[in-house]
């Protein structure tokens, strides 16, 4: 739920976390999807014993002690690994209370919304091959230039499709027009991997992605 757990904010696509509610634990980044200010993280939990203080105080006298004139139950920072760690629920209580559940309803549907047009426009064009169809806002494709068409036979095929994600890659930063990631997994050669969050962007900047992935691998 790092990445999905934002997603219960949406009517449409909360069935993506369909049986969360057995987990014993949960971690949830709202900096990711929500785009909370970085870093924003949360981890939920079922037990209610105590169990972060239990796993992670140090009992630090100096920091925490126990004769305070306040409930020293406020004193959290011992639960915590970072002890210092910056106060991450503010970040996320002061954007839910900016935009509201609404708000924060639209931008997850509007991720969903911008990952499904740019999965549809790349089925409409040569060089463009997904890896699989995505049921979230990760978009994982390969970019076949003309070169390579047609040549899926065994050979060198998956030695020359690994170079070209890095290749294009490399100019894109050179030419600081986008920074999107390559990886490869298992027995699939370096594919991209883009994904779809901010709120800012539009499905004019889905099309440019890819009349951009175009431009620099179309002579590969």
């Amino acid at each position: 739920a790092a990445w999905g757990g934002s997603v219960l904010f949406s009517k449409k696509h909360k069935h993506l976390m369909k049986g969360v509610h057995r987990a014993n634990s949960v971690a949830w980044n709202p900096h990711k999807m929500l785009v909370a200010g970085l870093q924003c993280s949360a981890l939920l939990l079922k037990d209610t014993t105590n169990l972060l203080k239990k796993c992670h105080s140090a009992n630090a006298s100096y920091l925490f002690q126990q004769d305070k004139f306040y409930d020293v139950n406020l004193d959290i920072g011992d639960k915590s690994v970072q002890c210092s760690r910056k106060v991450d629920c503010l970040k996320l209580w002061l954007m839910w209370k900016a935009v509201g559940s609404a708000g924060l309803e639209q931008r997850v549907d509007k991720a969903f919304l911008h990952a499904r047009y740019l999965v549809h426009q790349m089925k409409k064009r040569d060089g463009f091959q997904l890896l699989g169809e995505p049921e979230f806002v990760n978009v994982c494709f390969w970019f076949i230039p003309p070169s390579l068409r047609g040549k899926e036979k065994p050979g060198d095929y998956q030695n020359r499709l690994a170079k070209i994600a890095p290749v294009i890659k490399e100019r894109m930063v050179k030419q600081g027009t986008m920074m999107v990631g390559y990886q490869p997994l298992g027995g699939r050669v370096n594919f991209f991997r883009v994904t779809i969050l901010s709120p800012l962007i539009s499905q004019k900047d889905m099309d440019f992605f890819l009349d951009e992935i175009e431009r620099l691998g179309n002579d590969l």
